[in-house]
């Protein structure tokens, strides 16, 4: 191609970017317009049902060739940039910085937020428990590994709504400072990473001892000044910590993903393909399980989820999760909920939200 035509296809680029510039100055106007009328009406500034209609119409309208899987990344940060116009986005997360926790809050809330690490999952929801931070992003369970038990048990006191849900595809990286499986001793992780990648340890360093950390990002951080360890993690604590990537994507399971929530204090609108989450304590009697589950069964409600945790204050009582399909707006959920009461010692509706399935 002669030089000629290739900066005569720059310069179309070049103007092509900044009408994208301009329009998204545009954009940016509307935006403020928007903040200020929902601040007059007291509304909320995030809308998660909005942006996830965001992302499906644009991709369902995407005639290409601009692939459909990128639209969401770049209006992730489009809309992430726009609510800070609105309002500072301060978000709480179970931290350090490198955690998964911390790639689900950039992944829901964009670089443009203000995201907060913190050292528990108790500190997460106090942070928004006393307007801190308005929202917190929590691991709630992993396809592979199961609940993560902190979580569940912290609704059990608090009065917090689960604004929206997460789901993050779990890649782990052996990373260390030599980048050589030759010189590792010892491998460093949060327990549920180690247990994520048992098989492919075992096989591949069967006498290399296994150490458990708080954080696949603290694992990391002891990698840095310990040659003869490696950490499991992510990838995007390799390039945040300087470390190089001994074998990368080892877990045992290709298919393993991480489900988080986003925690705040009042519960969306319906965003048409919504979940409900609650919690509730039953009274023994006979046949009770049964009675527990036919008020969603006669409707044809589908639950998607059941978890029980023993009560901490009660032996041998246990709290039941429910994941459910529908919004708690919908009149035969709400129905269901209600006759579902009557059998329990406590119910508490956790929150309606946007499945992000």
């Amino acid at each position: 191609m002669a030089m000629k035509d290739l900066g005569n296809l720059r310069q179309r680029i070049d103007d092509i970017d900044d009408t994208i510039l301009d329009l998204l100055n545009k954009r940016a106007e509307v935006v403020i317009e928007v903040g200020k009328a929902k601040a007059g009406e007291s509304r909320e500034f995030y809308v998660p049902s909005r942006e996830k209609a965001i992302y499906q119409r644009l991709t369902a309208h995407n005639p290409g060739p601009f692939p459909s899987e990128a639209i969401r990344k770049v209006f992730r940060e489009i809309i992430s940039a726009s609510l800070s116009l609105e309002q500072p986005m301060k978000v709480a997360f179970l931290g350090p910085q490198g955690t998964f926790t911390h790639a689900a809050a950039m992944q829901q809330f964009g670089f443009s937020a203000q995201l907060v690490p913190q050292k528990s999952i108790p500190a997460v929801f106090e942070e928004v428990a006393r307007g801190r931070a308005p929202y917190g992003v929590v691991p709630v369970e992993n396809s592979t590994e199961g609940v993560v038990s902190h979580t569940l048990d912290m609704f059990v006191e608090s009065e917090l709504k689960v604004n929206a849900e997460i789901l993050l595809p779990i890649n782990h990286y052996l990373l260390s400072r030599s980048g050589r499986i030759e010189d590792i001793k010892k491998v460093v992780s949060h327990p549920q990473a180690l247990a994520q990648c048992r098989k492919w340890l075992e096989e591949n360093l069967p006498d290399v001892a296994l150490v458990d950390v708080g954080s696949t990002a603290l694992a990391s951080q002891m990698v840095l000044e310990d040659e003869s360890a490696a950490a499991i993690a992510s990838d995007m604590v390799a390039s945040l910590y300087g470390l190089q990537v001994v074998k990368e994507k080892i877990e045992d399971n290709p298919n393993n993903h991480t489900r988080f929530l986003v925690i705040g204090k009042n519960t969306p609108d319906r965003s048409g393909n919504d979940k409900t989450s609650l919690m509730f304590s039953i009274k023994d009697q006979p046949g009770i399980l049964y009675r527990m589950l036919e008020p969603f069964s006669k409707r044809a409600i589908n639950l998607t989820k059941i978890e029980s945790r023993p009560m901490k204050k009660k032996a041998w009582e246990y709290v039941f999760f429910l994941d459910i399909e529908g919004h708690i707006g919908d009149e035969n959920l709400s129905e269901a909920v209600e006759e579902l009461r009557q059998y329990c010692q406590f119910l508490k509706v956790l929150g309606s939200y946007a499945s992000a399935r």
